[in-house]
């Protein structure tokens, strides 16, 4: 068995708000880059619940944030049609995803 770790850390400021968020991984060739948010998400399976930690610092614009959900959302239903091999339903999220992006002003780009 291989282990490989992948490391967050956080720099919070004297109110506990992220100032500095940083993230590295063993087996990438990212090291300490720093980032202005991050969604994470774990699978609790006893519990049959989501555990889940949403930072971002200050300096990620509005709409940084409205483009970062829209391409998390986008990545959602590629893994959603991945992982349950549901390609309709994954093609809804996708049309959400479109939705989501002309409401909130974002343009698509073309091919992702």
């Amino acid at each position: 068995m291989v282990n490989k770790k992948i490391r967050i850390n956080v720099t919070l400021d004297d109110k506990n708000i992220p100032e500095k968020i940083v993230w590295d991984a063993d087996d990438s060739n990212i090291s300490e880059m720093p980032v202005r948010a991050l969604l994470l998400s774990l699978w609790d399976h006893n519990n049959k619940d989501t555990l889940r930690l949403d930072l971002w610092t200050r300096d990620m614009s509005r709409d940084e944030m409205k483009i970062f959900f829209y391409e998390t959302l986008k990545t959602m239903a590629d893994t959603l049609e991945r992982s349950v091999d549901d390609e309709r339903i994954a093609g809804d999220m996708r049309d959400f995803c479109s939705y989501f992006a002309d409401k909130m002003d974002i343009i698509e780009k073309p091919g992702k």
